[in-house]
Formats: C-alpha cells, sequence, structure tokens
C-alpha cells in the first residue's frame, strides 16, 4: 500500500534520509524503530506529503503522495501524536470530531458528537468525558482521546507517533493493547514509530530498523529477536557497545 524507494531528504548539511527502501503492505502494522535523531519522524512526514524528497518517491496505492488531490489524500489518513495534540479551547467531543466538523467530510453537530462519543466508548471512555476540557484528563486519558480523533473517520491508514512516551509502564500496556484491537478491527494499514519495545512486541507486524537515514533491517516481529544484524540487537537490549554509538 505504501512504497518508498531510494527517498533521501536533506536539510542543509545535515543528510537525515539517505536512501530509504520500505514496503509496508495493505491491512500490515509497520513499527519502525531506531533512536532519537534518526530520522523517523521525517520518515512519517515525507509519507504524509508534509516533507517533499530531495530524491527517490513515496507512492500510496501506486500514487505518488506529492500530486493529487491533498485533501482526498489526506482523509485516508489518521494520526495519534506523540504529545497528544489535543486542543486546550475544544471539549473533548469536539476534539475527536474536529475532522467530522469541518471540509468535506462535515457532519451535522449532533451527528459528529454522536460519533465522537461512541469512538470514545471504543478507548474505554465514559460518554461524560465527552464534555470535559484536555486540562481535566489525565496523561493516559489524553492519549485515549487522541486514539478516538485518529480513528474517528474511520481512516484507510493510521500513523501512530511514540504512542506510549509519558505513560507509565502499566497505562502502556494498555494503549498498546488498544491500538492493537483496533487496528485488527478496522483492517487499517498501520505505521508507528517508536523506540519503546514494549510497544513494538505488542504492536508489530513487520520491523524495521532506520539508522543514519537507511533501513538497516526490516523482517517479521518474531523473527526481530534471531536476527543477527547488530544494529537491531544493540538497540532491541540496550546495550552501550555497537555500531549504534551514543550521543554524548
Amino acid at each position: 500500500m505504501i512504497t518508498l524507494s531510494g527517498v533521501h531528504k536533506s536539510f542543509g548539511p545535515n543528510r537525515v534520509l539517505r536512501g530509504v527502501d520500505l514496503t509496508i503492505a495493505k491491512g500490515e502494522s509497520m513499527v519502525i524503530i531506531g533512536g532519537s535523531g534518526t530520522g523517523k519522524s521525517v520518515l512519517l512526514k515525507s509519507v504524509l506529503g508534509l516533507v517533499t524528497p530531495d530524491a527517490g518517491s513515496i507512492t500510496l496505492d501506486g500514487q505518488d503522495v506529492t500530486k493529487g488531490d491533498r485533501d482526498a489524500f489526506l482523509a485516508r489518513f489518521g494520526m495519534l501524536f506523540q504529545g497528544g495534540a489535543l486542543f486546550d479551547s475544544l471539549k473533548v467531543w469536539e476534539n475527536v470530531a474536529f475532522r467530522l466538523l469541518r471540509g468535506t467530510m462535515a457532519r451535522p453537530k449532533a451527528e459528529a458528537r454522536e460519533i465522537a462519543i461512541e469512538k470514545l466508548r471504543r478507548v474505554g471512555l465514559k460518554p461524560e468525558t465527552a464534555d470535559l476540557f484536555p486540562a481535566e484528563l489525565s496523561g493516559g486519558m489524553q492519549k485515549r482521546v487522541g486514539l478516538a480523533r485518529a480513528i474517528a473517520a474511520s481512516p484507510e491508514i493510521i500513523f501512530f507517533d511514540e504512542p506510549t512516551t509519558g505513560l507509565d509502564p502499566i497505562m502502556s500496556g494498555v494503549i498498546n493493547d488498544l491500538i492493537r484491537e483496533i487496528v485488527v478491527e478496522m483492517g487499517a494499514t498501520a505505521m508507528t514509530i517508536t523506540h519503546d519495545m514494549s510497544s513494538v512486541r505488542a504492536i508489530a507486524d513487520k520491523v524495521a530498523m532506520l539508522h543514519d537515514g537507511l533501513i538497516r533491517w526490516t523482517g517479521p516481529v518474531g523473527e526481530m529477536d534471531a536476527t543477527p544484524d547488530p544494529y537491531v540487537q544493540q538497540f532491541i537490549h540496550g546495550r552501550a557497545t555497537g555500531p549504534i554509538a551514543a550521543v554524548r
């Protein structure tokens, strides 16, 4: 469904992506791992068309992501942002229904609210949460609201940007389980970027290791522990020594 071929991207002298090749099949959950500053977020933004590669191509169902109707293209995506990215001045249900209240996907307000409450239920939040403001919620609840917003318009593709950042281990497990259940239930194609190995094992069908602007290894999550690839082994075990130099 998503194909990246020889993708390069630099910002001045900083070469972030140096020839990325990656394929994500329809209905597959791909998790991209790698340390901070390895280009994971730039890769995600490139797929969304928010960053234009200097070279190479990115296609969605065979179509160049930088061309065509942008609104129709973006309508196919849902996104769970790293920091939640909820609008403080909007009630929870208005955050969840944000896309449903605007643009070509606009629904009547009552219908949008009803959908929002149903999506909140799906992520384990009670209907009365709908009329609260984000500041009245815990970090875990805010993350659930973000997940409800990501699925509100029933997207074909969902991106998860560090979905468990800032959460305790128990809530991280809850969010990971919810993501897996929802992706399977919707039959969506998922792309997650994370350095949290518990998320990788809970969410992934396949894993890709990004380091120094290149995909160093990719394969089924079940083969990750057994691969002899030194980059993967150092990363998943958190070893101080290996081919990945610690940033000081």
